[in-house]
């Protein structure tokens, strides 16, 4: 099997795996607990805290282990709104994760007005226009840092600085989800207030997140119970997960820039591929994340084409992993303006270090073989 789905999750390291299975094979512990077990388990945590913390550019004190990055996103937005004292205004960008576009159908629940602010072709923010969305009451700014479908790399730093210039009370947040190992992300997360993180995406566990919170941000807990997380995130910890998160982010820091080179270099083989096939429309721009390759193929439509690359060995996918069960088209490319026919065709393929240049060669070889067999029979 060739997989080319990278982006909507990564397979654990070995030192992933081999560091979880040594930390559920050791004596048990709650790492809340005063004794030793508890102890134990605590000082895996703030190991991995402050691995996390070097990868990620900000101090270990400002990070929250979640239970994944939706919770992330939500706690995040949520708890923001709520510090505002539950009302407001909320400006997003159109081509959010629905992580965060459905979080903003919870506040507009509670009440919040959001705005979403449109992006041009390439699925980029203008920073002029998201500013002058900003109102009086705007509490809430969240932009994407690296689109989860196109791998449009957004402004955040420039966009961030200009809210602060001008609204230093408005709180920004950044989903980066798809930018940790890939872009520089710099100290103190880029300006941000808040920001959200999943293992899953970079080698690590399924089931584990973090989330930034610059200290002195105007934000309040969603998860509430104990005090774990210094009362940021109550339930104990999953000290395995957030082990491998630990792991994985010492492998990225080992092998960044490496292993960036080799992802960029399969992206750029596998355009140089998709060149010579009829047909195709490059959706994702020339400077976007070198891990993402969004693509339409004028007339044949993307679930067919996904169904029988799977059956011949390849996994490719037509957008977000959260949406690949419903029929819609995807919100980012219409939000770019494509037109519907573009949309439906279009296919998100992605890579990782452990895609091999092997790989996009068969991968090539196969998707050539299905669109002329599929366009044949249409």
């Amino acid at each position: 099997m060739i997989y080319l789905d990278h982006a909507a999750t990564t397979a654990p390291y070995p030192e992933v795996v081999e560091a979880m299975q040594a930390c559920l094979s050791g004596p048990p512990g709650n790492p809340s607990s005063l004794h030793q077990y508890g102890r134990r388990m605590r000082a895996a945590i703030d190991e991995a805290r402050l691995d996390l913390a070097r990868l990620i550019g900000c101090k270990a004190r400002d990070l929250v282990f979640t239970g994944g990055g939706t919770e992330a996103v939500q706690a995040a937005l949520v708890g923001a709104f709520l510090a505002a004292g539950g009302k407001g205004h909320v400006v997003v960008s159109a081509v959010e994760h629905h992580a965060v576009l459905h979080t903003c159908d919870l506040l507009e629940a509670l009440g919040a007005r959001v705005t979403q602010v449109d992006v041009d072709e390439a699925g980029r923010v203008d920073v002029s226009r998201l500013l002058c969305a900003i109102e009086a009451d705007t509490c809430v700014v969240s932009l994407m840092a690296v689109n989860n479908e196109l791998g449009t790399i957004q402004p955040v730093r420039e966009v961030t600085a200009a809210i602060k210039a001008k609204h230093p009370e408005v709180v920004v947040h950044s989903d980066m989800i798809q930018a940790l190992g890939i872009i520089d992300l710099g100290p103190d997360v880029m300006g941000v207030d808040l920001a959200s993180f999943s293992a899953h995406k970079v080698h690590g566990p399924q089931g584990v997140g973090l989330l930034y919170i610059r200290q002195g941000t105007r934000w309040t807990p969603v998860l509430r119970g104990g005090a774990q997380e210094r009362n940021r995130r109550a339930g104990t910890e999953n000290v395995p997960a957030i082990v491998g998160f630990g792991a994985a982010a010492r492998r990225l820091l080992q092998t960044g820039p490496e292993r960036r080179e080799h992802i960029r270099a399969v992206r750029d083989r596998f355009c140089r591929g998709l060149a010579q096939i009829p047909g195709v429309s490059m959706n994702t721009p020339t400077d976007a994340s070198p891990a993402i390759v969004n693509v339409s193929f004028a007339g044949v439509r993307n679930e067919t084409l996904l169904m029988r690359l799977d059956l011949e060995g390849v996994a490719a996918s037509a957008g977000a992993a959260c949406s690949a069960g419903s029929l819609e088209p995807s919100h980012v490319l219409s939000a770019c303006g494509l037109p519907e026919d573009r949309v439906r065709s279009a296919v998100r393929f992605s890579f990782s270090e452990d895609t091999q240049e092997t790989d996009i060669e068969r991968a090539l070889q196969i998707l050539a073989s299905v669109l002329a067999d599929l366009r044949r029979d249409t």
